[in-house]
């Protein structure tokens, strides 16, 4: 199993009046940067950064950091700077990036350079994620939503080929046109970086994961309708001839462990009371009806069944509660004791092969995220290896995602080079 810890390195500015319990709601694309204090924002990039350190140190084994922008509910608009840094300053977890949003890139080459430099820098330790965004960058980068799938598939095709394939070549697609495709660059690892595909919404995103064999990753979406997605991978995998396993899926939800039951209650709450997420619920904000409504941004018939018990600002209707997410196991506070349990649940009901721990969100603080680090790495993590691999549960690291067998020397599909 691969564990990894996420945090959206939300924008936290008490001073904001968008910020805390009593906070003013926002509504995406509807917020001036005015507000933005950069000496606030340089303070929580390095704290940000030294908790990854931590998690490292705690035995996470992968760091994921994710992607948005003109929003202060993730401070991640440029991602892989932040990859770049840990790939310097981290020795062992895998780097994972979930994800670069394809279709807002008019140039995908200048992608192709970026990450192949983070996987060399790093010993061949990224996690190369791609998703399709949101019509929130879809309209702040002026990337145009009505070939919001073309463009993503096509950039895909093309960052694997300059990935794999000796320059140099042309490339003539419909969106993007290269004379000269010959990047001094290649990724460390062989033939490329493994790639996953996040997501809550569309139905074709599933689909063509499957048909890709790439592993996909749900986002903090309800048990049963988490499940039931998985089926339409699997169905689609066995129309493609092959099995889908633990090493195809990953889940990411909201985990949060502390010395006492009262202290995680008390700051499991801050979850929904930082900043406005619409990837948050409880917190979720105003939804922006003309950004849920771009043509051709995502197909309104064709989406999953974790779609239909969304925020509004994923399309769906539900908002739900801190109380009724703890129910539900969307929300996991409590003492090692408590929560080992209910992660056990999780893992016995979904069989992912890739979990996350979200944490550190919201509202807490740096002595927050740091306790629970600590005691997850002490008593939380030895727990759930033990657990998933009583369960049977393998990462795309253990078992190929492509062929199902597990993997060696001789057998990986990515292969990473002796150090030196």
């Amino acid at each position: 199993m691969l564990i990894g810890h996420f945090t959206e390195r939300p924008y936290q500015d008490p001073e904001s009046g968008y910020f805390g319990a009593t906070g003013l709601p926002i509504k995406d694309l509807d917020l001036s940067n005015d507000i933005y204090d950069p000496v606030v924002g340089s303070n929580l990039y390095n704290r940000y950064l030294d908790e990854k350190i931590y998690a490292e140190e705690m035995g996470f084994d992968a760091l994921m950091l994710n992607e948005h922008h003109s929003t202060p509910f993730c401070m991640g608009g440029a991602m892989n700077v932040e990859a770049s840094i840990l790939a310097r300053i981290t020795n062992k977890a895998k780097i994972v990036l979930l994800g670069n949003i394809l279709p807002i890139w008019d140039d995908p080459l200048w992608l192709v350079e970026q990450l192949a430099m983070i996987d060399m820098i790093s010993k061949g330790r990224l996690v190369s994620g791609w998703v399709r965004g949101t019509g929130r960058e879809s309209v702040a980068h002026n990337a145009p939503p009505a070939y919001n799938w073309e463009r993503f598939q096509e950039a895909h095709d093309f960052i694997v080929k300059a990935w794999t394939e000796p320059g140099p070549f042309r490339w003539e697609g419909k969106h993007y046109q290269y004379r000269y495709v010959n990047p001094w660059v290649r990724p460390y690892q062989k033939p490329h970086p493994q790639i996953m595909l996040p997501g809550v919404v569309s139905k074709d995103s599933v689909m063509w994961a499957a048909r890709q064999r790439i592993p996909y990753v749900m986002l903090a979406t309800q048990l049963e309708p988490t499940r039931q997605s998985f089926q339409i991978y699997k169905d689609t995998a066995k129309e493609e001839g092959y099995e889908a396993g633990s090493q195809n899926f990953g889940y990411l939800w909201k985990v949060h462990v502390d010395e006492t039951e009262e202290l995680a209650d008390e700051v499991a709450r801050k979850f929904v009371q930082g900043p406005s997420n619409p990837f948050l619920a409880g917190n979720e904000g105003t939804a922006n009806p003309a950004l849920m409504k771009l043509p051709g941004l995502t197909s309104r018939s064709r989406v999953l069944p974790t779609q239909q018990v969304a925020t509004a600002n994923r399309g769906g209707q539900l908002s739900r509660s801190y109380e009724e997410q703890v129910e539900d196991y969307t929300i996991i506070a409590g003492t090692p004791k408590t929560v080992i349990p209910k992660i056990r649940h999780v893992l016995e009901y979904l069989r992912p092969g890739s979990i996350f721990f979200w944490d550190g969100d919201g509202a807490m603080t740096h002595d927050d995220q740091m306790r629970s680090l600590r005691l997850m790495g002490e008593e939380v993590i030895p727990a759930v290896r033990e657990i998933a691999d009583e369960l049977g549960l393998k990462s795309p690291f253990e078992v190929s995602p492509r062929t199902g067998e597990p993997i060696n020397e001789s057998t990986a599909d990515i292969v990473v080079p002796a150090a030196d």
